[in-house]
């Protein structure tokens, strides 16, 4: 089973990577579209017509691509005040649990990330003219991540998880005192 799903999830993994440089130059371009905004309209007195309404589509793309990211990273927030009082039997089962409800949010944001984009191919944004699926399409991709690191923390496969992009500092190497400082 091994020798199948190692280079799957290495291609999974590659993917992921291209996912998070692609975050990152989302987060650039609303800090540098608003910025633009900032700038014309305080010392220009002009307004750069199409700035709010792209800056909203990437906040749209930064809040679904934040939440593959948070599962990747177990970011999200828990309450483990009861949860470490449970016999362990309980644990292991509301474990299950948790990781089996995020896989399902994952599909339904696959499934209706995929209707709402299919629905609004005719619409087009007000602005740019674009066609309004463009704000949704990031919604099943991130979909497909949630499902996919759901699948591997659930099975405790952290072995499969891929390792930090190159701009990201090592957990492993910080842990070891080897770590940016």
């Amino acid at each position: 089973m091994d020798k199948l799903l190692k280079p799957v999830c290495k291609a999974v993994n590659f993917l992921y990577h291209i996912f998070l440089v692609f975050a990152s130059l989302v987060l650039l371009a609303i800090v540098l579209i608003v910025s633009a905004q900032v700038f014309a309209r305080q010392l220009l007195n002009a307004s750069i017509r199409w700035s709010q309404e792209v800056a909203q589509l990437l906040m749209v793309w930064m809040a679904f691509i934040t939440c593959a990211v948070g599962v990747e990273r177990d970011l999200h927030i828990g309450i483990e005040m009861f949860y470490a009082r449970f016999p362990k039997v309980l644990q292991k089962a509301l474990f299950y649990v948790n990781w089996l409800l995020i896989i399902v949010i994952g599909f339904f944001f696959v499934i209706f990330g995929m209707g709402q984009t299919l629905s609004t191919t005719t619409s087009r944004l007000p602005s740019t003219g674009w066609p309004k699926c463009v704000m949704y399409m990031i919604i099943p991709v991130s979909g497909v991540f949630i499902i996919y690191f759901g699948l591997i923390k659930m099975f405790r496969r952290s072995d499969l998880l891929p390792a930090p992009v190159f701009f990201e500092d090592d957990p492993e190497k910080q842990k070891q005192g080897g770590g940016k400082e």
